[in-house]
């Protein structure tokens, strides 16, 4: 479904992705793990059009989009739900949810997709006509998480969803994106709990200062001792 092609992007002088290459199959929850600095959240913002590579390609579904606007890579199914939520703070939460599904035309779809939400996010619904920025963290990510579902992406790029939460709602966190994922979505996790990342992903790359250093099953690289060394404390 992607397919990341020697990758290489530059803010200014600074080399921030050195030639990166990696792969995420139809169906699957591949997790990027890594420290603080690494590039896994400009290795996102690239594959989603929100900064540009100086080299290199992304191919989404036998297509280049490497030159393709933000927006375009939404309308052809790439939804990024950004480090820190980003919800529209001053909007109501049902009024950020149907700014999720704006590139959308067909009202019956988005009207069946809202309730779908809804019963995903059972909260949302309590909350609806409820400013976003009033809501807790939990709440605000859970409705990231639903905008972004809105446009019906067929790749779900989560940037560090679990930051910052009370450890029971980092649990609920990743059940409900291993239900997203059950339920026919794919998924690019960019997380820096390695561990619980690790445990749902049928795939994982560890990036390291701009560059894949290791890659292999979740399962593989929890018990690779390096891994436990440098990201799951053990």
């Amino acid at each position: 479904m992607l397919e990341i092609k020697n990758l290489h992007v530059h803010f200014g002088v600074i080399h921030a992705i050195k030639g990166i290459s990696l792969t995420v199959n139809d169906g699957e929850i591949v997790t990027l793990i890594g420290a603080n600095g690494a590039g896994k959240t400009t290795t996102l913002r690239t594959i989603s059009g929100l900064k540009k590579p100086t080299e290199g390609a992304i191919i989404f579904d036998g297509k280049d989009i490497t030159n393709l606007t933000a927006q375009e890579r939404v309308a052809l199914g790439i939804s990024h739900v950004p480090e820190g939520r980003r919800v529209f703070s001053s909007m109501t939460v049902l009024e950020n949810l149907e700014l999720g599904a704006y590139l959308r035309k067909d009202k019956d779809g988005i009207a069946r997709d809202l309730e779908m939400v809804f019963e995903r996010f059972p909260i949302l619904a309590k909350r609806k006509k409820q400013a976003a920025g009033t809501l807790s963290g939990g709440e605000q990510q859970m409705l990231a998480m639903g905008r972004a579902l809105m446009s019906r992406p067929k790749l779900l790029c989560l940037d560090e969803p679990s930051m910052g939460l009370a450890p029971l709602l980092v649990q609920e966190i990743f059940d409900i994106i291993k239900d997203i994922n059950e339920k026919g979505t794919t998924v690019l996790l960019v997380e820096q709990n390695a561990n619980m990342a690790l445990q749902i992903a049928h795939r994982a790359y560890v990036m390291e200062t701009g560059k894949i250093t290791l890659s292999g099953t979740g399962k593989e690289l929890l018990q690779s001792d390096e891994v436990k060394k440098a990201y799951l404390g053990g």
